[in-house]
């Protein structure tokens, strides 16, 4: 079984087609595997629909089903939600600390990884699916096993 963390630069990918769109399909339709996402996506999400409505690519109509596609996956535990803990929160604060100064790490990315980076020993998690290439870095740097939906 194969366990995987979505960022949500990622995850975007599987409710409206982008660049990296039938990577992250191809991923999200594995049998026997765990997809894991933290609740700070759960948030992130809502945003990102709302700023293709904003950009004229999401009608009203089609914000409403991606948010029903996405709680329904969430619902029927296609996608396991994760609780961001405070042992998250200190290793973000740990990771820009060590990193910010002299990469581009903001502040909600280092709370992803921070939370990867605590929740992969516990749950077997073998990748973490990130778009954004910077963050995807600093997570190889981590000694993370990164997929870039983005990348051949």
């Amino acid at each position: 079984m194969t366990g995987y963390f979505f960022d949500t630069s990622a995850l975007a990918k599987a409710y409206h087609p982008e660049i990296g769109t039938p990577k992250v399909l191809s991923l999200l339709t594995e049998q026997e595997s765990d997809f894991v996402i933290s609740s700070l996506s759960v948030i992130e999400i809502q945003s990102v629909f709302s700023q293709k409505v904003r950009d004229g690519v999401l009608s009203d109509a089609d914000y409403e089903l991606l948010k029903k596609r996405f709680g329904a996956d969430i619902q029927s535990k296609k996608l396991v939600v994760k609780n961001l803990l405070r042992t998250h929160q200190r290793r973000a604060e740990q990771l820009l600390e060590k990193w910010a100064r002299a990469r581009r790490l903001r502040t909600l990315d280092a709370i992803q990884l921070g939370a990867v980076l605590e929740l992969s020993p516990k749950l077997s998690l073998d990748h973490f699916v990130c778009a954004d290439k910077h963050l995807a870095e600093i997570a190889r740097l981590e000694g993370l096993s990164v997929i870039n939906p983005d990348e051949g």
